[in-house]
Formats: C-alpha cells, structure tokens, sequence
C-alpha cells in the first residue's frame, strides 16, 4: 500500500506565447522535479489551471506527465470537477493511462453539503476504481463548500484506497479532527506551503507531507525540509523553512493599487505569481490563461524583491534552476529585459 510522504509539486501547465500548452515545456518541467527528487507531481491543479483547459487538453496533460514521469515518481492526476460524471471520465482516462492516483477537489460553486460530496461525489469514483487512491481536496476559500472531517473518516473506513486528503483549510483544528476520526494510517499532506513545517510537527495533526506551489522552482530543498521532519531532523528542517520561507509568501501576492475612484486591493492568485517568477528565471512557463492575466508593476516588484532575497541569502535553493536550465540569475534577476511584457503597463 502506498504512503503519501514527502513533497509533491503541483506542477503548472505552460504555454507557448499564443496560449497553447506548450508539451515540451512540460517535458523539461517534468524532468526537473524527477531529476530533483520529488515523491510525485500533480498534473492539472489549480496550480496547472484545471479551469481553462478543456477536457481534451486536462486528459492529454496528464497522460504526457505520467509518460514523461515513466515510474520515476508517482503521478497525481487532478481529475476533481463541480460535475460527479465529469469527474468519473476523467478519472477513467487517467487510470486507462496508468494512473494510479488522483485527487478530487470539493465540488465548486454549486456548492454541495459534506453529506452529498461524500455519497455523490467520492463514494462513486472511490467504488468504481478501487485500484486508484483517491485523494480528496478540501479548500473551501477556492469552492465555498468542504468535506468535514467526519465525513472524511467515513469514507477512509469505507474504502482502502481513500488513505490521504489534501488539506488547505487553514484551520488546525479541523486536520485535528481528521487525524482523530481517521487514525495513524491515514496521510494529511498540506495545501499550504506556508504551514507545512507547523502541520508535519504538530503530533495531533503529523501530516506527511506537502502538495506544493513553491517545489515548481525550489523541489530540491521543499523535498529535504519535509523528509527532515519526517526523519526528526528538526534544524535541518527549520532551517530549510527559513530559506523558503520567502518563496512561500508567493503563492498570493496582494497589492493596493490606484485608480480614478480610489484605492483597489489587487490580489494575484496561484499560478498567476509562479509563471511570473518561473519566466523570470528562465523556466519555460509562459502566460496564463484568461480570465488570469498579468501582474501589476507594484507586484512584480514584491515578487523581484522576495527571489532576490532567497538569492541573495540562499543561493543553493536557486542553484539546481540555474544548473537544470542552462541560465544565470545573477544576470536575470536584475537586468528588467528578462521581465519585459510580464505587467500591464497601466
């Protein structure tokens, strides 16, 4: 049976410059993370903005991720959607392709209780492929609805292959609760990069790992600070949280910007700050697609300011992007020609 530990990179979908997935951009990608010791890859999260890719697109990205990957890691395939019956074909494909684990988002927008998510929703993907683990995702800032824990431990006593759930509610208490209700066997991996060290050392909580935004630039060391908890390395792993620490601030990048009618919070959302950043350095990226668009100047500037620091402070979490892709941050972290088009410019 397997067990979910360590870090896996959601890992973004890029595109070429008219919008297109750009398939051999995400062949280096893939490389990356698997050259840089990861545990597995989501293909199609959020982070790999599930919204905007048709169906046909979502199912040829993963099948090409676990291709790529070829057995080296695991594949996570994002098969969730806000339709019960979307979901089951997707995840058929995936484990036609050789899937072998997926995860479920709580469905969006129409906004299902616990009770309905879990009978109508995991119960009948979980029962149909038993062969595939089945992790649900709770995030309910993105969704506006949550599997509770109660629920979850149902389904963990139901079905062997509901075993982990990725947690981004925020709230500890909650993944108390879920370790109680579905007991030591059971893995939570983090949501959040930013509170994974707490998660993983908190024994009421003893998450395994992370699925993780920040691992897209730095998969090397989010990897090591988590297999450091995990083996008790504590100032090993505090001071690999200290280094990427900055790098974690970055999923969400929030400024106040100005217009005719006063001051407006802008608030630039994954992947929106990580395709920036990864262009930036040299990775193969490219645009999001609309309605996500570009950062504001003032947003750039935080993201600038917070690489340089890690750069500057830590160089050796940076180093394997500037080894793996052939560049020199020294050069693309202060010459603006690097960052040109990447804003809007009013």
């Amino acid at each position: 049976m397997y067990t979910f530990k360590g870090c896996y990179t959601a890992i973004v979908t890029p595109m070429d410059e008219e919008g297109r997935v750009n398939y051999e951009g995400l062949k280096q990608l893939v490389e990356f993370q698997v050259e840089e010791g990861v545990s597995g890859i989501l293909a199609v999260g959020t982070t790999g903005e599930s919204p905007t890719l048709n169906w046909e697109e979502h199912l040829e990205v993963v099948e090409r991720v676990h291709e790529y990957i070829g057995g080296r890691c695991l594949t996570i395939a994002g098969t969730g959607s806000n339709s019960t019956e979307e979901a089951l074909k997707a995840t058929e494909h995936a484990s036609d392709a050789g899937v072998r684990c997926v995860l479920l988002v709580d469905p969006y927008y129409n906004g299902p209780s616990s009770l309905e998510i879990r009978r109508e929703y995991i119960a009948p993907i979980a029962s149909r492929f038993p062969d595939v683990y089945v992790i649900p995702y709770v995030i309910p800032s993105r969704t506006g609805t949550q599997l509770l824990p109660q629920d979850l431990a149902i389904l963990h006593s139901q079905f062997e292959n509901v075993r982990a759930v990725k947690e981004a509610t925020g709230n500890l208490e909650n993944m108390k609760l879920t370790r109680r209700g579905c007991g030591g066997d059971f893995d939570i991996l983090s949501g959040d990069d930013d509170k994974t060290d707490t998660r993983m050392a908190d024994p009421e909580i003893a998450a395994s790992g992370v699925i993780s935004v920040a691992s897209n630039v730095a998969p090397r060391a989010v990897q090591r600070m988590t297999m450091s908890i995990l083996d008790g390395r504590m100032d090993e792993a505090e001071g690999l949280y200290k280094m990427l620490k900055p790098l974690f601030s970055m999923v969400t990048v929030k400024t106040q910007e100005e217009s005719p009618y006063g001051p407006v919070l802008c608030k630039a959302r994954n992947p929106l700050p990580y395709k920036t950043l990864m262009n930036i350095l040299g990775m193969p990226a490219g645009p999001c697609r609309r309605p996500l668009g570009k950062m504001t100047k003032k947003g750039l500037n935080v993201i600038l300011k917070t690489v340089r620091t890690v750069y500057e402070r830590s160089p050796e979490i940076l180093k394997p992007v500037e080894d793996f892709f052939d560049v020199d941050l020294g050069e693309r972290l202060y010459n603006e020609k690097y960052w040109q088009g990447l804003t809007y410019e009013d």
